[in-house]
């Protein structure tokens, strides 16, 4: 038999069992759902670790560490665990900055059966927590020689600060002037292969016996840049990401005719009649897939390159709407703090455990319309402020 199962709590008591410990400057949470106990911990003495999982199965009495995908949330002073539903635990880190206070902890999500499916074993992943509707990353695919990569260039060029380009993974060798973490990440073989079967990428495919994926990773770190993603794949790719729990805007871009498409490809003279005949071939199965109702969002024709930019960027502030933070100026979550929740909202009593004072507040979180999970961000949290807090009679707060 393994270790006896800890005593349950549903936020960070540092005094207890599974709370602080004074000199290891440990903290943990845990939550039971279903026969297992999901352990949250963290740890003040490293500012550069994370926060890290354990599982407790209390039909075997094991312990057993799982694969965790996702950007994971470094530790801060102390944290509130919250049971959302059986597939989520909401996080709520105390002391920490506005945009790094709320993440969501996916352990039954479909993300994570697929994962787990994979990998074979336990499997949980982490999602920021974003107020209001952030944007969604974009996918942009087309056959070769449409002009894709180039209409990604203006974008780029104009709104160096909006957009990001996800970089994708390769295992083949890098050609010359080009920069790995630029053009691609290079790796290797059976790097790249361990981490697919670890659920790390969103999509993958084989090409003349080489390697090429999107990751997760590559996608968060242009979002924790505060940009909106690009990510230029095929159709193949476009089809996984669509699978996926990643919600994004797909996008198409097709030429005005295939005669036209193979007049471009032939301009280029850099290709041997042989590479053209394939490529047209190529061209000609994503024009059908691309074309087929269910999988794109939006289908751009490509006959004039500026009118073909101008509709790509109306098209994109329209999807994009408007930008609310919903969050009040003073949203922070002290170390000694409370937490109530019903239905789709949680009440985090702030000061002296929800006491009412001078200096005691609360915030309501808003959970009920949330968009989106890992592999990518939890999107359409809102949250509000009160005054102190008192109980009414159906045991919730109010504000």
């Amino acid at each position: 038999m393994g270790e006896e199962a800890p005593e349950l709590i549903s936020n960070t008591d540092r005094n207890s069992v599974l709370g602080y410990d004074p000199e290891s400057k440990d903290y943990s949470s845990s939550i039971a759902i279903g026969d297992k106990i999901y352990v949250v911990g963290g740890s003040d003495d490293d500012a550069n670790a994370s926060i890290s999982v354990k599982v407790f199965d209390k039909l075997n009495g094991k312990w057993s560490n799982p694969t965790v995908l996702g950007t994971k949330p470094t530790p801060s002073k102390g944290h509130s665990a919250v049971l959302i539903n059986m597939e989520q635990i909401l996080i709520i880190k105390s002391d920490s900055s506005p945009d790094d206070c709320i993440w969501f902890l996916e352990v039954d999500t479909q993300f994570v059966k697929q994962q787990r499916q994979l990998v074979g074993a336990e499997v949980v992943a982490w999602s920021k927590g974003i107020t209001g509707d952030a944007p969604k990353p974009i996918v942009i695919s087309g056959p070769s020689g449409v002009g894709k990569g180039t209409l990604i260039a203006k974008l780029m060029k104009e709104y160096p600060t909006t957009f990001g380009f996800s970089v994708s993974h390769t295992t083949r060798a890098p050609r010359e002037k080009e920069v790995n973490g630029v053009h691609y990440h290079f790796t290797e073989r059976n790097i790249m292969e361990k981490d697919i079967r670890d659920g790390k990428f969103l999509e993958t495919a084989a090409v003349h016996g080489n390697l090429y994926g999107t990751s997760i990773e590559a996608v968060e770190a242009v979002t924790n840049a505060g940009k909106r993603c690009i990510l230029d794949i095929d159709v193949q790719g476009a089809r996984s990401v669509r699978a996926s729990s990643l919600e994004a805007i797909f996008i198409f871009i097709c030429p005005p005719s295939f005669e036209e498409l193979e007049k471009r490809l032939r301009s280029r003279g850099t290709e041997t009649e042989e590479q053209v005949q394939k490529r047209l071939r190529n061209a000609k199965a994503e024009l059908d897939q691309g074309t087929s109702p269910g999988l794109f969002d939006h289908i751009l024709v490509n006959g004039d390159l500026e009118t073909c930019y101008e509709n790509l960027k109306k098209l994109l502030a329209l999807e994009e709407g408007i930008d609310v933070s919903y969050q009040p100026d003073n949203f922070k979550v002290p170390l000694c703090h409370s937490v109530t929740k019903k239905d789709h909202k949680v009440l985090i009593h702030c000061g002296n455990n929800g006491l009412e004072s001078e200096t005691a507040r609360t915030f309501m979180l808003d959970l009920s319309l949330l968009k989106g999970s890992a592999p990518g961000r939890t999107r359409g949290l809102y949250i509000s402020a009160g005054g102190p807090f008192t109980e009414n009679v159906n045991g919730m707060g109010q504000v």
